[in-house]
């Protein structure tokens, strides 16, 4: 049975997070830690707290092993979008969205299915 980690309100568009999702979707745990180590995005570091997160949980509530997880499924879907307002000429305001998204991991050992 897979185990679930999300984050909620990240700070990043769903689009610029499912670039670095799609670069762990399908790996092993351990692996995946290490692409989003090196990858230079502040999505990743929500990433990789997110995966380390599920890989505990499965880890303390389910008894699995950590050396067999892998990531079964990896989403990042759209957020609530917050309006905020910036001055712009002649005193007036300008309107622009500040988007977030949240991330969903489920991990599994390798050998069930």
């Amino acid at each position: 049975m897979p185990v679930r980690a999300h984050s909620h309100m990240v700070g990043v568009s769903a689009r610029k997070m499912r670039g670095i999702v799609d670069l762990v979707r399908g790996k092993r745990v351990d692996e995946a830690l290490d692409i989003l180590r090196v990858t230079p995005s502040p999505a990743a570091v929500v990433i990789s707290k997110t995966v380390r997160s599920a890989a505990a949980n499965a880890e303390n509530n389910e008894a699995m092993d950590r050396s067999n997880l892998r990531i079964v499924s990896i989403v990042a879907d759209q957020g609530p979008r917050l309006r905020r307002f910036r001055p712009k000429a002649r005193g007036r305001a300008g309107a622009f969205n500040r988007p977030s998204c949240h991330v969903t991991v489920w991990v599994d050992e390798a050998t069930r299915r």
